[in-house]
This record gives structure tokens, C-alpha cells and sequence, in this order.
């Protein structure tokens, strides 16, 4: 039997073992900041598994370590969760956990607890099959992606001061493997008009008016920003629209708009802003990056502005070609390689730190943040065996 028939022999084996670990950590509500209880729970799981090490670091993320070597790679799935949405459009309640015809149920089976329930599974496999003397594993369970993505990995490389030589982010690939992402950043555009009797609007200067002259060119503004051939268009759009006035008959003199940026390669801050500050050009307004800050479980409170770089991998980067192999490896076909959506912590991993990142998770990425959320059995079983092979190919 080869080394990675083994490894897949390994992962079917314990197939129940990471289903039911997976079921307990979506019992556990988790959501941005209030992720305490999976984080005990998932460093337990941890420890249960001969982990080397196991710890919550001083924001919340659960590290876990096998070996001691030079060469250093890290397995990283978010352990927040988005909230539960309408009761209504769930088919079964989405804190079960139940398992289920070959599923696992609930919030978070896909976003993102299936990751690091198969990263558990993959340490307990290395640890059994013996672990290359020259590799160090960090297995991260970090908090706070949803509200903030990257924000866990700015600490763990600022203030932990573990820097792999490369990253595999857990998210749901639907088994694909994934080497990129758009970025994104959060703008806000604050107007300041002058009141007046809505009697004689011809007095004031209506805020309203002037936010709104600006989301129309911000609607023509979306179709003409840049495209890349891998990641695809840039893409901006209005998420809320705020105002105020002294009266319901007083013209309005303060509006705010709230502007989602998704940014293809080649785009930045620097240029999204002013692009914005061009179209505003004139009025009273105000363009700014906004910042997150936001006090973890722990109590620690710790931030970064909202803006999350573009990145991609190219194909034929050391980190993808291993992935490929890994995957052949084990299930005797090529995989498809292609990129997230949606944004992940490799905004600031590769995004900002340059430190490799290949994609590779179980799940549907269209279940994400969606009701119904469900993962499969076979893909928790597969994944698991991806980073335990994954770990001894690189």
C-alpha cells in the first residue's frame, strides 16, 4: 500500500470521528467575538488527538502545533460564524449539528468548521504516520474572519510571530483548489448639506440630493473598472444609504453612503479612493477607508483598516504545483484550480504578508452564509486526507 493510499485509508477510517467532531463545534454558537466556546472546544479536540501543542493565543485563535522542524507550514480555518438569518427558511434547526443521509447539518458545517473538523482529523493522521523531522505544523482556528477578514492573521504573525512558509486556508473549495481572490475594502462617503424649511428647499442645500447624484455615478462607475482574466471585473456598489435633517420638514443637511469595493489585480486603495473623491469632486463630502476595531473574547482590543489586498498564486507556483500533486496523488485525477468569490484570510497572508496560500476545502462555496447549510461526509474525509498528504508532499 502506498504512503497515500494509507493516508486515504486513514481518513475513511476516522470518517465518523471528524463528522461527529464537526457536529459538536456547530452546536457551539460562535459568532464574530463570541467565538469562546468552540475555541475550548476545538483546542480539546486538539489535544484528544496527540497534538504536540495546543493553546488560544492572546486574540482567541486556537493554535495547535505538530513537530519542531525548520520548515514551517500552517492549515488555518475560521472558526466565526455568520448568524443563524430567518428560522423560516431553515429545514432543520441550523445549531444541530445532526448528521444526516451522508451530511453533517448546520451553521457553519461549510463556513467554516468543516475546515479545521478535517484539520483535526489530518494532525491525528501525521501523528500516527509519523511526521518528516524537518516540518512544523500550526493548525489555526481563528476568530473574528467574518466581521474582519485577515484581521487573526495580523496578529498571529505580528504578535505570535509564526510565519509559515505557506498556508492552507480551509474554506470551501467544493475539493477544488483555489489560488486567488479579489480583494475588498469598505468606504464611507459622509455629505454635509445646510438645512432649511422643506417649504423653501431653494434655501438649504439637500444633502440627500447630493448623496444621491453620487450613487448614480457610482452605479456607472462599477462598469467600467478594470478586469483581470483570472479574478475577473473590480466591482463597487452601494450598501447603505443614511440621512439625517432637523425635521421630516427640513431639507436634509447630513446623508452618508456605504461602498462595497471588490478589487481585481492590479487595483488598490489608493486608486478605489479616488476614484470616489473624483466623483464627489465639488460637493461637501468626505471619502474614507474605515477601520475595524473590536474587542475579542479575550477582552484584547485589536484592529486594521478595512481594506483586504487582492491576491492570486500563479499556477505554476511551488505551493499549487505540490496541491496538484497531493490531489493526484490520492484520488488518481487532475483538479480543477481556480479562485474564491468571496474574500478570505489570505488578504492578509498573501495579500499583505506574501506568504504562499493554496486554497483547498469541503464544501459548496454557494452554501456559505446561506440556509440549509450542509457539508458532505466524503469531502470532510477527502480534505482530511489533502492535508495530511499535502503536509508530507511539500
Amino acid at each position: 500500500m502506498s504512503l497515500a493510499e494509507k493516508i486515504l485509508a486513514k481518513a475513511e477510517e476516522y470518517s465518523d470521528y471528524t463528522a461527529n467532531n464537526l457536529s459538536k463545534l456547530i452546536k457551539i454558537k460562535s459568532l464574530s467575538g463570541e467565538e469562546e466556546g468552540v475555541a475550548k472546544a476545538l483546542k480539546q479536540m486538539m489535544e484528544e488527538a496527540g497534538f504536540d501543542e495546543a493553546k488560544i493565543d492572546g486574540l482567541g485563535n486556537v493554535i495547535g502545533r505538530i513537530g519542531n522542524g525548520k520548515k514551517v507550514i500552517a492549515i488555518d480555518g475560521h472558526i466565526d460564524t455568520v448568524d443563524l438569518g430567518n428560522a423560516e427558511d431553515w429545514d432543520f434547526h441550523p445549531l444541530s449539528g445532526e448528521i444526516k443521509d451522508g451530511f453533517v447539518l448546520g451553521r457553519g458545517s461549510v463556513d467554516q468548521s468543516g475546515g479545521p473538523a478535517a484539520f483535526v482529523t489530518a494532525g491525528r493522521i501525521l501523528k500516527e504516520i509519523g511526521l518528516p523531522d524537518d516540518v512544523t505544523v500550526y493548525f489555526t482556528g481563528t476568530v473574528m474572519e467574518e466581521d474582519c477578514d485577515g484581521l487573526c492573521w495580523n496578529y498571529i504573525i505580528e504578535e505570535d510571530k509564526i510565519k509559515p512558509d505557506c498556508v492552507i486556508v480551509t474554506e470551501p473549495t467544493n475539493l477544488n483548489i483555489y489560488r486567488g481572490h479579489r480583494g475588498r475594502m469598505e468606504i464611507e462617503v459622509s455629505f454635509h448639506g445646510l438645512s432649511s424649511h422643506s417649504s423653501a428647499p431653494e434655501r438649504g442645500k439637500n444633502a440627500i440630493y447630493m448623496a444621491s447624484k453620487a450613487a448614480l455615478e457610482i452605479e456607472k462607475l462599477n462598469e467600467r473598472l478594470a478586469v483581470d482574466s483570472f479574478l475577473g471585473k473590480g466591482s463597487v456598489t452601494v450598501t447603505e444609504f443614511v440621512s439625517s435633517s432637523p425635521s421630516l420638514c427640513a431639507v436634509s443637511d447630513f446623508a452618508k453612503i456605504h461602498l462595497d469595493r471588490r478589487l481585481t489585480w492590479g487595483e488598490d486603495k489608493e486608486l478605489a479612493l479616488n476614484q470616489v473623491k473624483e466623483i464627489v469632486k465639488g460637493m461637501n463630502a468626505k471619502v474614507e477607508l474605515l477601520n475595524y476595531e473590536k474587542t475579542s473574547f479575550t477582552g484584547l482590543k485589536y484592529g486594521m483598516e478595512k481594506y483586504y489586498p487582492t491576491w492570486k498564486i500563479e499556477e505554476d507556483h511551488q505551493v499549487i504545483k505540490s496541491g496538484v500533486k497531493t490531489f493526484n496523488d490520492l484520488f488518481n485525477k487532475k483538479p480543477k484550480v481556480d479562485k474564491w468569490t468571496f474574500s478570505t484570510n489570505g488578504v492578509t497572508i498573501n495579500g499583505i504578508h506574501k506568504i504562499p496560500v493554496i486554497g483547498f476545502g469541503p464544501g459548496k462555496e454557494e452554501m456559505a452564509h446561506a440556509p440549509n447549510e450542509k457539508v458532505s461526509i466524503d469531502h470532510l474525509v477527502k480534505a482530511s486526507a489533502f492535508y495530511a498528504m499535502f503536509v508530507v508532499n511539500y
